[in-house]
C-alpha cells in the first residue's frame, strides 16, 4: 500500500511484516499520515523520522516531524511527557521498526511486462511472459529469465543463465556465461557476475592463464551494489547464500563462498577461495586474504585487514590510529627498527638476569 499512510496503517504494515515480531508503542495521533521518510534536522510535518543513535538526541528534541521512531530509553529522556508537534512510535528496534516503515511508504512503479523493441533476445532463451527486458537489453542462447523479472537498458545476460522470479537487474547489469540469480535479487547498475577470476600461473618469466570453468551462483534476495565484482570460480563455483548485502564497489574473488545474511559495506576485496561465514559484518575497505575462513557472526571493523583464519566470533579491528603526518613519519621510523629493539631489549634482560644471579651468590 505504497503512498500516504497514517501512522496506525503503518504500524500495522510493519506488524504484518514482522509478523507482529517489532511491538510499538503510540503516543499521540494515530491517525496523523505520514507522506514521506526524513532525517531529524531536515522532517517536516508529514514526514517520519528515527532516532537511533543517542548522539543524535539534540536534533531530535527540535524535529519538526510529523513521527519520530525512538527507544524507551531516548523517549524517557527527551519527551517524558509526550511530545508537542510529534507522535511517538517507541520501539526498541527503532531503526528497524524505521525500514519496514520506509519499506510502506515507499512508491512502487511496476513496469509493463514485455520486451522492448530494440532489445536482442536468442529464440533459444526462455522468457516468462510477466517478465520486463528493457531497450538494448541482450539475452543470450538457453538462458532463462523467470516471472516478474526486470531486465534494465543495456543489460547483458549471457548463455545459460538462470535468473529467478522477481528479480531487478538495474540498467546496465554484466551476468556472464552459466551463472544463477536466485529470486527477489536486486542488482544495481555496472555490476559485473562471472567474469575471469584472477588466475595465472608463473613460467619462465611470464603468466599463463588458468581457465576460470566455473560460475556464480547467487541465492535469494541478495542485493549486490553499483560497480560490484563477483567472479566465476576457477573450478567449482563462486557462490552468495540467501539474503546477503552487498555495498557498491566490492570486489569478491574466485570460488569464494559469502555465508547467508552477511552484510558487505563499500570497497571491501576478498581475495580467492576466502570463505565468509553467515551473518558476518564486514566494515568498508576491509580487505579478506585468500584461502582462509571467517567465523559465523564475525564483525571485521573497517579498513582492517584479515590475513589469516578467524576461528571464532568476535568484533575485530586492525587499523592503525590516525595521526598529523609528522607523528605519523616518526612512529613509522620506529617501527621500521622494531626487530632491532626487540633484540636490544632480549640483550639487557639477559644482562638483567645475569647480575641478579651474581647478587645472590
Amino acid at each position: 500500500m505504497p503512498g500516504p499512510l497514517s501512522i496506525e496503517h503503518l504500524a500495522a504494515a510493519v506488524e504484518r511484516a514482522t509478523s507482529g515480531a517489532l511491538g510499538a508503542q503510540v503516543i499521540g495521533d494515530p491517525q496523523r499520515v505520514i507522506t514521506t521518510v526524513a532525517p531529524l534536522e531536515a522532517a517536516q510535518a508529514g514526514a517520519l523520522s528515527f532516532l537511533a543513535n543517542p548522539r543524535y538526541r539534540r536534533f531530535a528534541a527540535a524535529t519538526q516531524a510529523g513521527a519520530l521512531v525512538l527507544s524507551e530509553a531516548d523517549q524517557r529522556a527527551l519527551f517524558p511527557t509526550g511530545s508537542p508537534t510529534c507522535v511517538l512510535i517507541v520501539c526498541e528496534a527503532a531503526y528497524t521498526w524505521f525500514a519496514f516503515a520506509a519499506q510502506a511508504l515507499a512508491e512502487s512503479t511496476e513496469p509493463a511486462a514485455g520486451c522492448a523493441p530494440s532489445a536482442v533476445v536468442h529464440p533459444g532463451a526462455r522468457i516468462d511472459r510477466s517478465a520486463t527486458i528493457g531497450p538494448l537489453a541482450v539475452i543470450d542462447e538457453d538462458s532463462s529469465i523467470g516471472a516478474g523479472v526486470q531486465i534494465g537498458a543495456g543489460c547483458y545476460v549471457g548463455r545459460r543463465v538462470r535468473i529467478s522470479e522477481a528479480t531487478r537487474l538495474h540498467p546496465g547489469v554484466r551476468i556472464y556465461d552459466g551463472c544463477r540469480i536466485g529470486a527477489r535479487c536486486l542488482l544495481h547498475s555496472g555490476a559485473v557476475i562471472g567474469a575471469d577470476g584472477f588466475g595465472f600461473a608463473p613460467f619462465r618469466g611470464r603468466w599463463i592463464k588458468i581457465p576460470q570453468s566455473g560460475a556464480v551462483l547467487i541465492g535469494d534476495d541478495v542485493e549486490i551494489g553499483a560497480g560490484t565484482t563477483i567472479d566465476r570460480g576457477a573450478m567449482g563455483d563462486t557462490v552468495i547464500e540467501d539474503g546477503v548485502k552487498i555495498d557498491n564497489q566490492v570486489q569478491i574473488g574466485h570460488n569464494c563462498r559469502i555465508g547467508a545474511h552477511s552484510a558487505i559495506a563499500g570497497c571491501v576485496g576478498i581475495a580467492g577461495s576466502a570463505t565468509i561465514g553467515r551473518r558476518c559484518q564486514l566494515g568498508g575497505a576491509s580487505m579478506i586474504q585468500g584461502h582462509i575462513t571467517i567465523a559465523d557472526d564475525s564483525i571485521i571493523s573497517g579498513a582492517t585487514a584479515i590475513t589469516h583464519d578467524v576461528r571464532e566470533a568476535g568484533f575485530y579491528t586492525g587499523i592503525y590510529p590516525f595521526m598529523r603526518n609528522r607523528d605519523w613519519e616518526r612512529n613509522a621510523v620506529l617501527l621500521r627498527h622494531l626487530d632491532e629493539l626487540r633484540e636490544r631489549i632480549r640483550r639487557l634482560e639477559a644482562q638483567v638476569r645475569t647480575q641478579q644471579t651474581g647478587s645472590d651468590r
